[in-house]
């Protein structure tokens, strides 16, 4: 994912959906290229500060609709 590192930011600041983790945590999800979306998982701790947990490339988007969508552009 070192390649990814300015998608990775991207992700979490415009993302096309955010879905709710299991511990608290945030999923966005983006679309880098046809069929491809770059999932990163994230904690906020304040409306200015949070951290990334992982972050990874999946054609798989389906199964992270399963979870409780937050938000979508």
């Amino acid at each position: 994912m070192a390649g990814y590192y300015f998608d990775v930011l991207e992700t979490v600041e415009e993302p096309e959906a955010i879905y709710e983790g299991k511990m608290g945590e945030y999923i966005a999800v983006r679309e880098v290229d046809d069929g491809k979306y770059i999932v990163v998982i994230y904690r906020e701790l304040s409306k200015e500060d949070g951290f990334i947990i992982t972050a990874f490339l999946t054609r798989k988007k389906q199964k992270l609709e399963r979870r409780r969508k937050i938000w979508e552009r």
